[in-house]
């Protein structure tokens, strides 16, 4: 590809790429809706039943799941478009941290992903649905599930780019490993202020995320360590 591309040809390629990624994103989508009758099923396994209280919530729940699966399938497709974009313009040096942040990135994304689904997902639902009693019996919208797994899904996808953080931080000389562990005090308020923002509002979901940020935050140090080279 010619890397003196006009302005013109940038916004050209610009919109070719997202064209072509929306298009890919609406396919998978589609495809996860026709099979959604298997999908809800495996996202409803914690807590087994799910109800809806408006005619329209189920359809408009299927569409989210859908479209919202349809995004993260598509991932490697999307981040494929954005590094063939951005290559262009970058040394040989640039273009391989790039490539190695992305899939460093990427690898700690889906490890986030499967890490709030498959092990705090669980866990935070027994205990919270542990509260109902006789009187007190749990029925759970499909709307207000999808989101509260959403969320935590999410959260855990990004609280996962911590030690890449560090890294890079440690890369342009913004922090030093020493720095990292003399500020060990205040990293850790500063996870649960984090796990209070971005976990729904119970406590045992945001001790359940502040625990894995302490244990990342000592990866992001030995990552700081590896990467530091002084001046």
């Amino acid at each position: 590809m010619d890397e003196r591309l006009t302005l013109v040809e940038h916004l050209d390629e610009v919109r070719t790429r997202l064209l072509k990624s929306v298009v890919f994103v609406i396919i998978i989508s589609c495809v996860l809706y026709s099979i959604i009758d298997v999908l809800i099923p495996m996202l409803a396994r914690p807590v087994k039943r799910l109800i809806f209280i408006a005619p329209q919530e189920a359809f408009v729940v299927n569409i989210k799941i859908a479209f919202m699966g349809g995004l993260f399938f598509s991932s490697p497709y999307l981040l494929y478009h954005i590094w063939e974009f951005v290559s262009v313009g970058l040394e040989k040096k640039e273009r391989r941290y790039v490539l190695i942040f992305g899939l460093l990135s990427f690898v700690l994304f889906i490890s986030g992903c499967g890490f709030g689904y498959f092990v705090i997902l669980p866990i935070a639902i027994k205990f919270l649905l542990g509260f109902a009693t006789d009187v007190i019996s749990p029925m759970i919208t499909v709307s207000n599930y999808v989101s509260f797994v959403g969320t935590i899904i999410f959260a855990f996808s990004l609280v996962f780019q911590l030690p890449l953080i560090m890294l890079f931080l440690t890369k342009i000389n913004i922090v030093t490993p020493v720095f990292l562990s003399k500020k060990r005090r205040h990293a850790i308020v500063a996870m649960f202020v984090v796990a209070a923002i971005l976990t729904p509002p119970d406590v045992i979901t945001q001790l359940l995320m502040a625990g894995p940020l302490l244990i990342l935050y000592e990866i992001g140090i030995m990552f700081s360590k590896w990467a530091y080279r002084p001046a």
